[in-house]
């Protein structure tokens, strides 16, 4: 059961959802074994089907959505795994419930109460306020009604709500790709069969699918833009509402809005409309928390993470951390930058898409503090998008965050020797790899790499195909000079 390796204590409901394996016990060495295999195992399986997909592999697409879908409604029944994070949402709902301000009054509050709920409460963060945006308030707090005083139903209804908009991204998918299978299957693997992204995403609870899938549809709200067309206002609008509801959960995907002005650069009525729909969304939104939201947004400005690349070097360098947020944003900034340039084409009636992917992907491997939830951010933007290299850095950079945060907030280490992986995982490879991801990145920008003739991000095997082209026109040079 899940008490065996996890905190915090969760009572669960009679009758259920959500439902526990009760009288299973497991010793708790053989779960961190079995998870860390699992991740490692389920990165590689991701990588092995996009590279079969590229070969020309294409197994039923019905079958990869039904066992993904599948696999969605068996986690959203179970209880919280991988992380507490989900609690710390029901703290917060419930605190909202009882009339108070998640951004103000602290989870600690809840223990004061007596309540079986405050049993439940994370520890690790029962100090902290609510960093989340005001429509993540919302929802929380709509959980907390429907749960009421029961921390295992209120979770229950968070998962479910993020499994839906999980299963509804999934039939987007394959809805808009129908016409080229490889990009169905390779959709799919990325997002809705991808293990990673499920134990991430549905197990754990992580709020940031509801993000990702109001932005994803906003750049989506405007529809196959052709050369001649010209986008509708109410597209347009839709679109920017859509993205300030994003941005209204998290603020990181305030990023989505510069995606949606470069498709609508060349219309300035469409462009002010977009603008003002969400900047309209997210002033209702905050003018109903106050000023306090904003301020627990800023205060986490500075903030690292445990596996952070950042943290690696300043152990060995003894930087200062004081302005690291600075830092990363004028280097996400630059790279951005470089990204807009260097990177091929994307597909011409999304004009959207390569922009926000972009900017989200140079945000998210350099900012200072990397989870690897927040990844949702650029796959549900990356299968809209040819295959590429960026694949392999994006399922990297998801794959060493994943195994360095599972089990996800356990009691105390379960042997010394699940303490000392943890250790090396958490301190050392995962910001090696994190570190190598960002710096892949880069180097792809570089100028060197385009020397050459351009080709589009859907030539998977580019450069196999290149050196064979290559040779091929040496061997006909020879054959005339001859």
């Amino acid at each position: 059961v899940r008490a065996d390796w996890m905190f915090p204590h969760l009572v669960m409901p009679s009758p259920g959802p959500p439902w526990s394996a009760a009288g299973v016990r497991v010793p708790p060495e053989l779960i961190l074994i079995a998870l860390w295999t699992a991740a490692a195992v389920g990165a590689a399986g991701v990588a092995a089907g996009l590279v079969a997909v590229s070969r020309g592999a294409r197994p039923s697409i019905r079958l990869l959505l039904a066992c993904g879908l599948i696999a969605v409604a068996m986690l959203t029944v179970l209880p919280p795994a991988g992380s507490s994070d989900v609690f710390d949402y029901a703290a917060y709902g419930r605190i909202a419930a009882l009339g108070h301000s998640p951004y103000l009054t602290a989870p600690a509050y809840l223990r004061h109460l007596h309540s079986s709920l405050g049993l439940s409460v994370p520890r690790k963060w029962e100090h902290q306020v609510s960093v989340y945006g005001p429509l993540a308030t919302a929802e929380q707090y709509l959980a907390a009604k429907l749960g009421g005083s029961s921390m295992a139903r209120i979770t229950f209804w968070l998962k479910l709500w993020n499994s839906v908009v999980f299963a509804a991204v999934a039939l987007v998918i394959d809805r808009l790709l129908r016409a080229d299978q490889r990009s169905r299957l390779r959709a799919h693997l990325l997002w809705t069969l991808n293990p990673l992204l499920l134990w991430d995403l549905i197990a754990a609870g992580h709020l940031d699918v509801l993000a990702a899938g109001a932005g994803l549809a906003g750049l989506l709200a405007l529809g196959p833009q052709r050369a001649a067309a010209r986008v509708s206002l109410p597209r347009a609008a839709a679109a920017g509402a859509l993205i300030g509801v994003a941005a209204g959960i998290k603020i990181d995907y305030l990023l989505f809005a510069l995606g949606l002005a470069w498709a609508l650069r060349r219309s300035a009525s469409c462009l002010a409309v977009a603008a003002g729909s969400t900047l309209g969304v997210l002033a209702l939104a905050y003018s109903w928390v106050g000023l306090a939201a904003v301020e627990a947004i800023i205060r986490r400005r500075n903030a690292i993470g445990a596996n952070d690349f950042y943290l690696h070097i300043v152990r060995y360098h003894k930087a200062d951390l004081a302005h690291i947020g600075l830092i990363a944003l004028v280097i996400s900034a630059v790279l951005s930058c470089l990204l807009l340039w260097r990177m091929p084409p994307g597909w011409a009636d999304r004009p959207a898409i390569r922009p926000a992917l972009a900017v989200s992907v140079a945000w998210l491997f350099l900012w200072p503090y990397q989870l690897p939830w927040y990844d949702a951010m650029i796959i549900c933007l990356l299968v809209f998008y040819p295959a590429s290299w960026l694949d392999w850095l994006v399922l990297l950079q998801l794959a060493a965050g994943t195994i360095s945060n599972m089990p996800g907030n356990p009691w105390a280490p379960a042997s010394h020797l699940a303490a000392m992986i943890e250790y090396r995982l958490v301190g050392s490879i995962a910001p090696l790899l994190l570190l190598g991801a960002a710096a892949g990145l880069v180097v792809l920008c570089l100028p060197w790499r385009h020397r050459q003739r351009r080709v589009s991000m859907g030539e998977a095997g580019s450069l196999r195909r290149l050196g064979v082209a290559v040779g091929v026109g040496v061997a006909h040079r020879l054959d005339a000079v001859l």
